[in-house]
């Protein structure tokens, strides 16, 4: 029996970047002030080379990176999985308490993630698992899956999975 030809397609295109202001928690006492990143999003998928020579048609991929990119563009990220930050909205506001500080934002500014912290190793994990989740790319045999989230070139958070 001949072995499953595979491929792996790397994508890392400018259009796929976002800007968010964001501040990494330390402990109980200790963060970041608030400030933002420039982040680049690059995905290596492998899956099965069809008898076309093609993977599948990693143009949804493309698309469904750019989508997520979108969404969390210009918004400052919030982690809603932290210990040390209480999170809670009033009719206006998102409103994050860490520590002694409450810290206002306008609702329509705030992205709260599912996430603990807001680092690139957590941003890899989070466009990872909402890769590999997404609807669109359940029936495309993807068998690995690499993420890196660039917050400046040669510093990154990389997430892998494979199925097992």
């Amino acid at each position: 029996m001949e072995k499953a030809k595979l491929g792996t397609i790397e994508i890392s295109k400018q259009a796929h970047n976002f800007s968010i202001g964001h501040f990494t928690i330390f402990s109980q006492t200790e963060r970041e002030d608030l400030h933002g990143h420039n982040f680049q999003l690059q995905c290596n998928v492998t899956a099965s080379l069809g008898e076309d020579g093609l993977i599948f048609d990693y143009a949804i991929l493309k698309k469904i990176m750019k989508a997520l990119c979108d969404e969390l563009d210009e918004q400052t990220i919030l982690p809603s999985k932290s210990p040390f930050l209480d999170i809670s909205e009033d009719d206006a506001y998102i409103i994050a308490k860490f520590d002694k500080e409450k810290l206002y934002f306008l609702k329509r500014d705030v992205t709260v993630l599912d996430i603990a912290n807001s680092t690139i190793e957590e941003f890899s994990y989070y466009f990872l698992n909402t890769l590999k989740d997404h609807p669109e790319l359940q029936d495309k045999g993807i068998i690995s899956l690499t993420v890196k989230i660039y917050s400046n070139p040669g510093q990154c958070g990389v997430a892998n999975w494979s199925k097992s």
